[in-house]
């Protein structure tokens, strides 16, 4: 628990009170620049999101620069801190500017680029594309940045900023530009607020996310489409051999049966299993509010446990043959499906696509061939949860939320926490705001005021409590 916020963190703490509604404003200014970076139409509009990001750290004391790549561009910062000999450490904060595309457009209540905000359940929220994903989050913390300028004229610790422009494609720039400028983008832990807090009252610490193997199948039969009534019957048929496959990628209790799948798959420790439980998840709400009625997965393990802690698969997408209006009687020569897999910690993405492709091999019909490709592979994260950094962490939301985070896991992937380990050898602080209600991805995405006021705070408490880790560290000694 924190043992008090400090005289120099309260007044900072203070002007993010009173500079809110100037927050909300530059937010607002952020999210109608509509940088979709899955569109070439948009190119534009990213660059334009990335300079506005140069303009902002510029304007509070950084010397940042916009980076060209082969595709968007990166926002590098740096700001020199007290530049004293302190020895506290240096902070790598990465964000991405970077949104999905707003479609389907017409279940927006509003304009996806006029952010909007509302009232709800929890009172006022910003809806927009990017709310949350990532560009409300990553203000969480250039706020915090303008605000410790603003009252003390300079930052407690060194901090580069770190923001690139393709996260929601796959960041085909990242890895090259990591290794190319490894030397400047040194640090002594990264910061990433691209999670979420348990709930609104509740802070959290993401302490692992899955890992991702994204693949591609394709089925071939027939030299070309078929007449059903000429060879149905006869003629193998690449969709119905495509589906019976896909169909036995799980038993009647949810376990996958690609061969091998779980020889790497280890069960968290006991008291990480106590703390999940202890979380008190309603099952039934959630479930409620996704509007099914009841979970999927192996069912002999708790909802928390599948979530965060076992390996899925899953298909995103699956055609062949014709799927126009009316009807049309075709066995079509090809079909094809998108399946992705969520992996855990020691898992090997290229172990599961052999295992995947021996699946397949195994149970296609005789008159069919596949390919199969990947996409992106990216092995599953696991944070130490024993660093001083997280500690400070932890002392800093608890700063602000009155409470001691909990440490929860994420189904989902953040590929950059691996690069960053792989190529800067550093670890990750995951330190989110979102909730599981804000809809990335989806039209009205959101982000509650009250998170985002809260991730401000916590950044601040962050900078200041990354401070006095070496004036901690010099006293134990």
């Amino acid at each position: 628990m924190s043992d008090g916020v400090s005289t120099r963190l309260q007044p900072v703490l203070d002007h993010l009170n009173a500079d809110f509604d100037n927050a909300l404003k530059r937010w607002q200014d952020f999210l109608r620049i509509p940088s979709v970076s899955t569109d070439p139409a948009y190119n534009d509009k990213a660059r334009e999101a990335g300079q506005w990001l140069v303009d902002q750290l510029t304007e509070i004391g950084f010397t940042a620069e916009l980076r060209d790549t082969t595709g968007h561009p990166m926002v590098v910062a740096h700001h020199p801190g007290p530049g004293d000999a302190s020895g506290a450490p240096h902070l790598l904060y990465y964000g991405h500017y970077d949104v999905q595309p707003p479609d389907p457009v017409e279940l927006w209540d509003s304009g996806p680029f006029d952010p909007q905000i509302v009232d709800g359940p929890r009172g006022r929220r910003m809806v927009a594309r990017g709310a949350v994903d990532d560009k409300g989050q990553l203000m969480t913390f250039v706020e915090a940045f303008r605000a410790w300028q603003a009252v003390h004229g300079t930052l407690p610790v060194a901090v580069t900023a770190f923001f690139e422009g393709e996260e929601e494609t796959g960041s085909p720039s990242l890895v090259p530009f990591l290794k190319a400028n490894a030397e400047e983008l040194q640090a002594d832990v990264a910061v990433v607020s691209d999670t979420g807090s348990w709930d609104v009252d509740t802070p959290a610490i993401t302490t692992q996310l899955r890992g991702m193997l994204y693949t591609e199948v394709t089925v071939t039969g027939p030299s070309h489409d078929l007449h059903s009534g000429l060879y149905g019957g006869v003629a193998p048929n690449p969709a119905n051999a495509l589906t019976r496959v896909l169909g036995e990628l799980h038993d009647a209790q949810g376990r996958i049966q690609i061969p091998g799948f779980y020889d790497a798959v280890a069960d968290p420790d006991a008291e990480t299993l106590r703390q999940w439980h202890e979380l008190g998840l309603d099952e039934e709400a959630v479930l409620g509010g996704i509007g099914v009625p009841a979970s999927s997965g192996e069912q002999d393990r708790p909802f928390l446990e599948r979530l965060w802690s076992r390996p899925t698969a899953d298909i995103n997408g699956i055609w062949g043959g014709y799927t126009g209006a009316g009807s049309k009687t075709v066995i079509p020569s090809q079909a094809a499906a998108k399946i992705s897999f969520r992996l855990v910690p020691d898992q090997d993405p290229d172990a599961v696509l052999a295992g995947f492709r021996t699946f397949i091999a195994e149970r296609l019909h005789p008159g069919c061939s596949f390919e199969l490709h990947t996409h992106n592979g990216s092995p599953a994260i696991k944070v130490p949860t024993d660093s001083p950094y997280l500690q400070a962490a932890r002392d800093a939301l608890a700063d602000v939320y009155g409470k001691t985070p909990v440490n929860i896991g994420s189904g989902g992937s953040i590929p950059v926490v691996g690069e960053f380990k792989d190529v800067l050898s550093i670890d990750t602080l995951l330190m989110g705001f979102g909730l599981d209600d804000d809809r990335m991805h989806s039209p009205n995405e959101k982000f509650e005021l009250a998170c985002f006021d809260n991730g401000m705070k916590a950044h601040a408490a962050l900078l200041e409590r990354m401070r006095t880790l070496a004036a901690q560290r010099d006293a134990a000694e």
